[in-house]
């Protein structure tokens, strides 16, 4: 029986269009092989959204996200809108689609493939076997606190005021999500925080401490987030799950990716509990090399594959897919941002050919 479901597609800003066309196409093709059938619909959002409508995120691209099974974003942002007002930038348009959405839960796997582990620019022997899931708490902490904003003081000097704050139910969510995680991962669980000078990382590291209790298959460590950006560079296989608030999670995520060789090939999945998932490639949107067809596409493909496997329930799909990728890495294909020695240098369309002949055949 065909399965149906409703994608939302937000292309965004900069290379954002070229890669969703790319995500699109392969879906369509394994749509076909796995009878499912999809119902695209797209929608603004950042910088293509404040040119058409004035604003990062118009409420009718909330309400079609919200209709849908699922929703698949490319990227946002650009030099363009650097300059306006904060709750104008296209940024704030993904800040409101995370809170709108209730999407609490950032979920960004760090795996390098055998076939870039030569990418990377620490040593072999360092990132060979890497496999780590960094689990993100992404409506809450220093981004959504309040106060906030800049002041101006009584001797007219201005001052910036951002409030970093928890609850313990908005610790306990995300560490549970953190916990089943470990749980079916290799069970080990690495909690970051700053709890030697912040007052918020205390109640974080004792709330995540007393659901431990709870889960005594997974083991649980503690480190501080400067200690371990440290680690993550000098020994990254002592990670398999991390869970950490907002900020620092926004930061060790992209340094976990730069150890796959590119943080263009790397998915993410933002998750809540009743509405759809957001599914993103953790890389921005580029505009340096936008519509010169030089993006790789891959982590907007894998993000594709994502969606399949958590909120669509097609793990077969998911795998198929991310097969393709492997074999078109394994064809000694790249893009630039992974290109290296003895390779064929394409562009982001003909990547996009290569793996849709791959997953025809």
């Amino acid at each position: 029986m065909t399965q149906n479901y409703r994608i939302t597609l937000l292309p965004g800003d900069g290379i954002g269009p070229e890669i969703m066309a790319v995500a699109v196409e392969v879906l369509k093709l394994v749509g076909k092989k796995f009878d499912i059938q999809f119902d695209f619909q797209s929608a603004l959002i950042g910088g293509a959204a404040i040119d058409a409508t004035g604003e990062p995120l118009p409420a009718a691209t909330l309400d079609t996200c919200r209709n849908s099974d699922s929703v698949l974003l490319a990227a946002i942002g650009g030099y363009k809108w650097d300059t306006l007002p904060s709750h104008l930038r296209p940024e704030a348009g993904l800040l409101g689609l995370r809170a709108g959405l209730g999407l609490f839960a950032n979920l960004r796997p760090a795996k390098i493939l055998p076939q870039l582990v030569d990418s990377s620019t620490l040593k072999k022997e360092v990132v060979e076997g890497v496999d780590i899931m960094v689990v993100r708490e992404l409506t809450g902490g220093i981004y959504f606190g309040k106060p906030r904003g800049v002041f101006q003081t009584e001797t007219g000097e201005r001052r910036g005021v951002n409030t970093m704050v928890y609850t313990e139910s908005e610790i306990d969510r995300i560490g549970r999500v953190a916990f089943e995680t470990a749980r079916k991962r290799s069970g080990r669980l690495c909690s970051v925080d700053k709890s030697n000078v912040l007052e918020v990382s205390q109640l974080w590291r004792d709330r995540i401490t007393q659901l431990a209790t709870e889960y005594p298959d997974v083991e649980l460590s503690h480190l501080y987030v400067d200690n371990a950006a440290m680690q993550l560079l000098r020994a990254p296989k002592q990670f398999d799950t991390i869970v950490t608030g907002n900020l620092f999670g926004d930061i060790l995520s992209d340094a976990a990716a730069m150890l796959t060789g590119s943080i263009g090939m790397l998915p993410s999945a933002s998750l809540g509990v009743a509405n759809p998932g957001v599914y993103e490639p953790v890389h921005g949107s580029a505009p340096d090399i936008a519509g010169q067809d030089k993006a790789n596409p891959l982590a907007q493909v894998l993000s594709a594959a994502m969606m399949l496997r958590y909120s669509l329930n097609q793990p077969a799909a998911a795998d198929y897919i991310e097969q393709g990728v492997l074999q078109v890495l394994q064809s000694n294909l790249r893009t630039g941002d992974i290109m290296s020695s003895g390779m064929t240098l394409l562009g982001c369309q003909a990547m996009g050919e290569a793996l849709i002949k791959c997953l025809e055949t």
